[in-house]
C-alpha cells in the first residue's frame, strides 16, 4: 500500500508490547513510522507473561525469536491442580504439544526491551518520541492528526492507538464507557528466585473459584535457580483495593498471603515463594465490553486499547501482537488506508470479542472450578469425579476459541 505521498506515514500511539510490535510490523511493509509515548522514560515494568505459539510465530517472522528464546523459558507442560495440589489435568505446551513454535514465558519488561531494541536498530531513535501524551485524534478525508496534551499536532496517513487500557483515543470515541469493569477478583503478582518447581519447565494452575495460584518460571539463573513468576488471586468483591490499574502498584502480603499459608503441596511451597519475592504488585481483574468498531476514518485501536480482557489464558500480549501483524498485512494488501483499517477490524474485532467473553466465563481453568464443585474435599481418582473427555472439552474448547489450537497454528504456518 502507498499513501498519497508515497510511503505511508503511520503514527503509533504507545510504546508498550502492542505499539512496538505494530511499529516493527509497519516498518517491515515499508511505512514511515513514528511512535508517541506518554512517559518520559520507558522502564521495564511488570512481571511475567506468556507468549502463545501463534504470537511467537509472528515475532519469529520479525526476526526476534532467537533473542526472545535466550531471555525466556519455553514451558513444556501445564498442570492444573486442586487447592491441595492434587492433579486434575496435564497437557503439553508449545513444541511439546506439536506446535511449530514454542510458547515462551518471559518478563514483560524483557519483552518490551527486546522490541524496543529492535525498533531502535531498524527504525532509529528519532522515531520514538517520549513525553508525548495523546489527547485526541482528528480524522479527515486525506489523513489524520494526533493532537497531544499541550496542543502540539502530529500529522499522519494512519494513526494506530495502542495506548493501553486507559486509551485516550477509545475514551474520545466512546466517552460514555466510564470506569473499567471489575469482576470482584484481585491479583497479586510477583517474581521470586527459587529452585525449579518439578522439571523447571512446568506451569502450575491451582485452586478453586474463590482462590487461585498460577506460577511458572520466566528465566533460568546461575546455579540452577530460576526466576519464578506467580499470580495469587482472591475473590474480594467487597474490597476497597480495586483502584486504578497500574503495572507498578505495590501490594501488601497481609492482604492475601494468610489465605495461602496452607498451600504447601510438597512439590510447590506457595507461601515460601511469595515471601521470597522482593515485591508484589496488585491488579484488579478488569476488562471492558467489546465495542462495535475500532476504526474511525484513518485511525484505529490496537491491543488493550481495543480489547481489554481478563489476564486469563495467556492472551493479553499475544492478542496485541496478532493485532499488530494483521494490521500491517492489511495495509500491505490494500489500495487505501481506510480500506485496510476496516479489513483489520473485520478480522480481529470478532475474534477478540469472543475471547473477552470466554475469559469472563472462566477460560481454561474452568476445569479446576468444575472439579471443586464436584469434589470440594478432594478425591482418590479424578476420573470418577470428572471424566477425561469432560476435562478435555473444557480445556480444548478455550484453546480453539482463542485461536491457538495446535492444528490452527500449524495450518497458518
Amino acid at each position: 500500500m502507498r499513501g498519497s505521498r508515497g510511503r505511508p506515514h503511520c503514527v503509533v500511539v504507545g510504546a508498550g508490547i502492542g505499539g512496538l510490535a505494530a511499529a516493527l510490523s509497519l516498518h517491515e511493509i515499508g511505512a514511515d513510522v513514528e511512535i508517541l509515548e506518554a512517559v518520559r522514560e520507558v522502564r521495564a515494568l511488570g512481571v511475567g507473561i506468556n507468549l502463545l505459539p501463534h504470537a511467537v510465530r509472528e515475532l519469529d517472522a520479525l526476526g526476534l525469536r532467537v533473542e526472545l528464546e535466550a531471555r525466556s523459558v519455553a514451558p513444556s507442560l501445564l498442570l492444573y491442580c486442586t487447592r491441595r495440589g492434587q492433579e486434575i489435568w496435564r497437557e503439553p505446551r508449545g513444541l511439546a504439544a506439536g506446535y511449530p513454535w514454542p510458547q515462551l514465558s518471559i518478563h514483560r519488561g524483557v519483552l518490551q526491551e527486546v522490541l524496543l531494541e529492535a525498533v531502535t536498530a531498524r527504525i532509529g531513535t528519532q522515531a520514538l518520541h517520549l513525553g508525548h501524551r495523546l489527547e485526541r485524534v482528528e480524522t479527515g478525508r486525506d489523513g489524520c492528526t494526533a493532537v497531544l496534551a499541550g496542543g502540539s499536532r502530529v500529522e499522519a496517513d494512519v494513526v494506530v492507538a495502542a495506548d493501553g487500557i486507559h486509551s485516550a483515543a477509545r475514551a474520545q470515541w466512546y466517552p460514555w464507557e466510564g470506569a473499567l469493569l471489575w469482576n470482584g477478583s484481585l491479583l497479586w503478582r510477583g517474581t521470586a528466585e527459587a529452585d525449579p518447581v518439578l522439571d523447571g519447565r512446568t506451569m502450575v494452575w491451582a485452586g478453586h473459584p474463590e482462590q487461585k495460584f498460577v506460577g511458572y518460571p520466566i528465566a533460568d539463573l546461575d546455579g540452577g535457580r530460576q526466576l519464578f513468576n506467580f499470580i495469587a488471586e482472591l475473590r474480594r468483591p467487597d474490597s476497597g483495593l480495586a483502584a486504578r490499574e497500574d503495572w507498578n502498584r505495590l501490594g501488601s502480603l497481609e492482604d492475601f498471603l494468610p489465605a495461602f499459608e496452607s498451600w504447601d503441596f510438597g512439590w510447590l511451597d506457595v507461601p515460601a515463594i511469595v515471601r521470597a519475592a522482593p515485591a508484589t504488585y496488585l491488579f484488579p481483574m478488569v476488562d471492558r465490553d467489546p465495542v462495535p468498531r475500532w476504526t474511525f476514518g484513518r485511525a484505529t485501536l490496537l491491543g488493550d486499547a481495543a480489547h481489554p480482557m481478563y489476564p486469563v489464558g495467556s492472551n493479553g500480549a499475544s492478542q496485541a501482537i496478532l493485532d499488530a501483524r494483521c494490521l500491517a498485512d492489511a495495509l500491505a494488501r490494500s489500495e487505501h488506508p481506510r480500506q485496510a483499517l476496516l479489513a483489520y477490524e473485520r478480522q480481529r474485532l470478532p475474534m477478540t470479542a469472543d475471547i473477552v467473553a470466554s475469559n469472563r466465563r472462566g477460560g481454561p481453568e474452568g476445569v479446576i472450578d468444575a472439579v471443586e464443585q464436584l469434589a470440594p474435599q478432594g478425591f482418590a481418582d479424578i476420573d470418577t469425579i470428572l471424566s477425561y473427555e469432560a476435562r478435555e472439552a473444557i480445556v480444548r474448547g478455550y484453546a480453539a476459541k482463542a485461536g491457538f489450537a495446535a492444528r490452527v497454528v500449524a495450518r497458518q504456518s
